[in-house]
């Protein structure tokens, strides 16, 4: 007979009684806790039992997060189905996505008692200060491995941790990773003092453990690729003989990897940091080398329609005027010409893994027509071909792809990834195919056959995947391997990855048992603050107010502002990054960024628009040496900076990171709001003539600025007619809508009001 909880808000006989789960449930309550538990041994249902005790003994509200809207999703019908009230009633509960209006979030809010949200929702309404962590009682973290560098978890962790009234951190996750340094990381960024884990070998788990068989089928790849494949080489070779001859250390092409790639580029950019030619010169060579390398994977491990492709496309990219240097050089020279009229010559798809993975699917569903399968792929064009070539043998199929915003290839909204999967689990059609999007997290309790396109390096992906059959009964993993290609490479680096994981885990359990670890204290949060400008706490008594486009939530601009007190408000601004009242618009750019929108994109153009609708335009350049980021002689890089400063009369300002341009941003606003004396509502300036007096007063009108100030007196003639202007006349004009035009109308009539 199965055992149930008994819990006065788990509802009765609904979730199955488990001895480890109960186990990992007393020590999560205890102390912040992250969870490493196989994919379907029942991560969400500790979870769940950890909210129901800690909303009967605490009240307050529990948020869980995960990284994408389905497994938010996900986690929202699974908490309504098994939790409720003391009186058997759902608790209030809201799903935050970034589809959800912040008006409407706030709200719900305010009511709910379980918020399930993507992370960023939640760090944007905290930077934005639309409600306070301080009465949530549980922090769920979901695919916690996610919290590395500048992922959303860790601010909005930092930021509970410092608010919450009784804060707990529960974190999720099925593969830490092998590296223990970033499993190190994942704690310290969540404040996680104890790690439990379970391995399926563990006499506690393994009686819940389904049998999953995993099977590797060797694939041949076809002579026509193996020519593809040795040209590819050969372009490779010429390359790094180039880089060699420029005294550079290069590997040999047979170990030309990702790692080897990174420190290529590390020599590449020391060179260029010297003003070393060499330098810049390999810098493009380094940008073929990847091109190249990406070709190489999609002719041995894709196939050769995916090849073709990408070959057309550099191609195209090579005979535009916007492509890159390294898509130019490509696609003029003779060996890569040659190489894509072989390709367009092939007779369709020539490798076998497509033609295999239709043999697999129709195998299954003969001898188990209610299966449900998973095909997983790396790249968005092989899903498709997948899905093609399924329906031209009378098989039905979805994509399961992310979102995407190129034209070519539409991805899939969130929305209607959470319906594809619901028709999948409801049995509508048979087969998933997939790229990473599906790989997390994902509950398809009847899936029992996943077949990967190609194997995986990365011990977290693979374990993911897997991860997806074998949840509720017996399941079988097919890997596709093409022999003497990368594919075998790393099938044997993901094998050693996942060993190595499972002995770190190991080690960190022998090692909490011996001696148990004390809670590890969060970074601190250091303010360097310029000389002279007197503490930083005369600075945060009351935060300055400083409107942040809601594009910049992911540097770590936004989050420095908040932790500094800034009152920020979120918005699509049509210039610039920040504003801050009514007269400074902030543009900021990276080194990096300058020099590549100096040379490919038009700069100076989004600069001159951003002068001419702003009374104090002001330019933030963060980063290091700003004449080593590409090859461009130093005095066009000046001659751009005084054009900027002299011509166009905005502010260049110099930062070296992003905290210290949130800090620069906050002294501007300080500033600003009149924290060093009551200033003018105009600022002086010496005027060079009277058209600049009459458009400055037009501009002084509420979101008109200098662009619409010209555009309204070039109409009327002058200030006077303007203001004598009616609506009518005033919304006719090019630029001036109805809003602005009625804004202009009632100011110019409401009487002042001393």
């Amino acid at each position: 007979m199965t055992p149930f909880i008994q819990h006065p808000l788990i509802r009765p006989e609904s979730l199955e009684s488990r001895e480890y789960q109960l186990a990992i449930t007393v020590h999560a309550l205890e102390q912040n806790t992250m969870v490493v538990l196989p994919t379907g041994l029942g991560k969400t249902a500790i979870a769940l039992l950890v909210a129901a005790s800690r909303l009967l003994n605490h009240q307050g509200k529990v948020l869980v997060m995960a990284p994408t809207r389905p497994l938010v999703e996900q986690h929202f019908r699974f908490f309504s189905k098994f939790l409720q009230t003391k009186e058997g009633e759902s608790f209030p509960a809201v799903l935050f996505t970034g589809d959800t209006p912040p008006a409407e979030r706030k709200a719900g809010w305010e009511q709910a008692t379980l918020c399930f949200a993507t992370p960023q929702v939640i760090k944007n309404d905290c930077i934005a200060g639309r409600y306070s962590l301080a009465d949530v009682t549980l922090l769920i973290v979901d695919e916690c491995h996610r919290a590395v560098g500048n992922y959303a978890y860790g601010f909005i962790t930092e930021r509970y941790l410092e608010t919450a009234r009784r804060p707990l951190v529960l974190a999720m996750t099925a593969s830490p990773g092998g590296d223990q340094e970033k499993v190190r990381e994942v704690q310290q960024t969540l404040g996680i003092s104890c790690i439990e884990s379970r391995v399926e070998q563990d006499p506690d788990v393994k009686p819940y453990v389904h049998e999953r068989s995993l099977d590797y089928v060797s694939v041949v790849l076809p002579e026509e690729l193996k020519t593809a494949r040795d040209r590819i080489n050969q372009l490779l070779d010429d390359r790094l003989d180039t880089l060699r001859e420029l005294k550079f250390m290069v590997p040999p092409r047979e170990r030309l990897s990702m790692r080897e790639l990174h420190g290529l580029n590390a020599q590449i950019q020391t060179r260029i940091g010297e003003r070393d030619s060499a330098g810049f010169a390999a810098a493009s060579l380094y940008a073929e080398l990847m091109k190249l390398r990406h070709a190489l994977t999609l002719a041995e491990a894709q196939g050769s329609m995916a090849l073709t492709a990408f070959l057309e496309k550099i191609a195209l990219e090579g005979m535009s005027g916007s492509g890159s240097k390294a898509s130019r050089h490509l696609a003029e020279e003779p060996a890569f010409q040659d190489l894509l009229e072989r390709c367009r010559s092939f007779p369709g798809e020539v490798h076998p893994k497509v033609g295999l993975v239709g043999e697999l699917v129709q195998k299954q569903l003969l001898e188990h027509p209610e299966s449900r399968i998973i095909v997983f792929a790396t790249f968005r064009d092989t899903v498709q071909q997948l899905v093609n070539h399924l329906a031209d043998i009378g098989i039905e199929s979805e994509r399961f792809v992310g979102q995407a915003k190129k034209d070519s290839e539409k991805g899939l909204t969130q929305k209607k990834q959470i319906a594809a999967l619901q028709r999948f689990r409801d049995g509508e059609f048979r087969v998933l195919i997939a790229t990473s999007v599906g790989e997390e997290g994902l509950d398809v309790p009847s899936t029992d056959l996943v077949i990967f396109y190609e194997a995986v390096p990365s011990e977290i992906r693979s374990i993911q995947r897997k991860g997806r059959t074998g949840r509720s009964g017996e399941g079988s993993i097919i890997v596709l391997v093409t022999k003497g290609t990368q594919d075998e490479t790393f099938r044997y680096v993901s094998q050693a990855r996942e060993k190595s994981m499972r002995a770190g885990m190991k080690a960190i359990r022998a090692h909490q048992a011996a001696t148990p670890a004390e809670p590890p204290a969060l970074p601190p949060v250091v303010h360097s603050f310029p000389a002279g400008q007197g503490s930083l706490d005369q600075y945060l008594e009351s935060g300055p107010a400083i409107t942040v486009d809601d594009r910049e939530t992911s540097s770590r601009v936004a989050e420095g502002l908040s932790r500094l007190g800034a009152v920020i408000t979120l918005s699509r601004l049509e210039y610039g990054d920040y504003a801050i009242g009514d007269r400074i618009l902030v543009e900021r750019k990276t080194t990096q960024d300058f020099v590549d929108t100096l040379v490919d994109r038009d700069l100076l153009g989004q600069l001159r628009e951003m002068a001419g609708v702003a009374i104090r335009p002001v330019l933030i350049i963060e980063g290091g040496d700003l004449y080593t980021k590409r090859d461009i002689h130093p005095n066009a890089i000046r001659g751009a900076l005084a054009a900027i400063a002299i011509d166009m009369g905005i502010s260049i300002l110099y930062t070296a990171s992003a905290d210290e341009t949130a800090q620069m941003l906050f002294v501007l606003a300080r500033r600003e709001e009149g924290g060093r004396g009551e200033r003018s509502v105009h600022h002086r300036k010496s005027f060079k003539s009277v058209k600049e007096q009459q458009e400055y007063v037009v501009a002084a009108f509420p979101d008109i600025g200098l662009k619409n100030a010209r555009l309204l007196l070039d109409y009327c003639g002058s200030v006077r007619a303007v203001i004598n202007a009616n609506e009518e006349v005033l919304s006719s004009i090019r630029g001036i809508g109805e809003k602005t035009a009625q804004r202009i109308v009632e100011l110019a009539n409401r009487q002042y009001e001393p």
